[in-house]
């Protein structure tokens, strides 16, 4: 494993560089935004605005790896994705920053999937789930660095905006740098929401709300612990808390699920989270370490919810279907996405800061409430149960290291499985 994970370290070092980078505009962005006045209800459309663009990059980013090629893409994506980090500080207007959240994510979406489409190549089959997991706990380290950059400098000077653009550009080197090889084109993710909501309703509904909840976390979660009176270490250990609990808890709930009807599990984790949420919201009244504590549980439950989804969307998948599958997952949870701040900001404004905490019980809640509907309406169904995968929303490309290798069906016509 060793020899395998020294092999694809230039990408894994551009990876972590691009991720620290990641993390910390969007905390950065939300401070800055609270600080220049902006109401709640206009920093979710902003943040709602980069989830927007990496649902567009989906399908936009595949066609210029194709034209030009892995590594010039990825210095173009990185590039415009530098420039644009700068272009926050000088231009500080609020459709100008949605505008730019747009073209951030379409960027990010594509420096991901050119990593991520190199690493499924370079993976050795019987190691391409350890590489994977190599790569997610890449990003949730690197993420939760990012957030602690804050405490470096004030959100209202530019210094912070040359470090993420510095990330973005070094993220580069790593890349043009590594002699390996390029991989074949990046696919088209092709969608088919008909059949997997044949296939497992339930999973749809996971991923789904999944996106509702953690794009609010992420784009509104410095707001909420910047109004609750936190300064920049105190945010920063909010948001490392919930990260980090997210990347802990996957692997005991993870295996939980393997060996116990997903829906029931599935419906368990949100009916949890819904009471986390609430825990915490009641904790905020008491002081920063018992936020810390309820914020780690519930950030290792919401961020389960999602590859939870993905493990039962494939338990009802053929093989052939499972890659086609993951891309429409990826797209239900991004049109979560890219409503979960907005809504998640509005509430803000009528409850203020901690109403970003009702969002996140409100939206578990109605969430078992529906998994649980769908359990009882179908009973027990007995199907051979794929294994789950500890993950981080992530690109189309990731998720070929953990489908079946079935190149030639993946891309033939399936028939609906009764």
């Amino acid at each position: 494993m060793l020899t395998v994970v020294t092999s694809i370290s230039s990408l894994l070092l551009g990876a972590a560089l691009l991720l620290v980078g990641n993390g910390l505009i969007g905390t950065l962005l939300a401070l800055r935004a609270s600080a220049e006045g902006f109401s709640d209800g206009v920093i979710g459309l902003i943040m709602s605005a980069y989830f927007v663009g990496f649902l567009s990059g989906t399908w936009v980013a595949p066609r210029a790896v194709m034209r030009v090629g892995h590594i010039r893409a990825f210095a173009m994506f990185a590039a415009v994705a530098s420039a644009a980090a700068i272009l926050h500080a000088l231009i500080v207007d609020p459709l100008a920053w949605g505008a730019l959240r747009v073209l951030v994510g379409s960027c990010l979406v594509g420096l991901y999937m050119v990593i991520e489409s190199w690493l499924n190549v370079l993976a050795p089959g019987e190691r391409r789930g350890k590489v994977f997991a190599t790569y997610m706990a890449v990003n949730f380290i690197a993420l939760a660095i990012g957030q602690n950059l804050i405490r470096l400098y004030p959100p209202t000077g530019f210094e912070l905006f040359g470090i993420v653009a510095m990330l973005l550009a070094l993220s580069l080197v790593p890349i043009a740098a590594t002699r390996i090889s390029q991989p074949a084109p990046v696919r088209q993710p092709r969608v088919r929401l008909r059949r997997l909501y044949a296939a497992s309703p339930s999973a749809i509904i996971g991923a789904f709300g999944s996106g509702l909840a953690m794009s609010a976390f992420w784009g509104l979660g410095p707001v909420m612990a910047q109004r609750l009176g936190f300064d920049a270490g105190g945010i920063a250990a909010l948001m490392t808390a919930t990260i980090l609990g997210g990347a802990v808890i996957q692997w005991p709930v993870g295996a939980v699920s393997d060996r116990h009807d997903r829906r029931v599990v599935l419906a368990a984790v949100m009916a949890l989270a819904c009471t986390f949420a609430l825990l915490a919201f009641a904790m905020s009244a008491l002081g920063l370490w018992p936020l810390l504590v309820a914020m780690f549980v519930f950030g290792g439950l919401a961020f389960t919810v999602y590859p939870v989804s993905i493990a039962l969307a494939n338990d009802f998948l053929a093989p052939e279907e499972i890659l086609q599958g993951a891309s429409s997952m990826l797209l239900v949870h991004g049109i979560g996405a890219a409503i979960g701040p907005t809504l998640a900001g509005l509430l803000m404004d009528l409850a203020g800061p901690r109403g970003l905490l009702l969002h996140f019980a409100l939206i578990h809640a109605a969430l078992t409430a529906l998994v649980w509907w769908r359990y009882q309406r179908s009973g027990t169904v007995n199907v051979p149960q794929a294994h789950f995968e500890p993950m981080i929303r992530t690109s189309p490309a990731a998720l070929e290291m953990i489908a079946p290798e079935t190149p030639a069906a993946a891309d033939a016509p399936t028939e609906p499985r009764t």
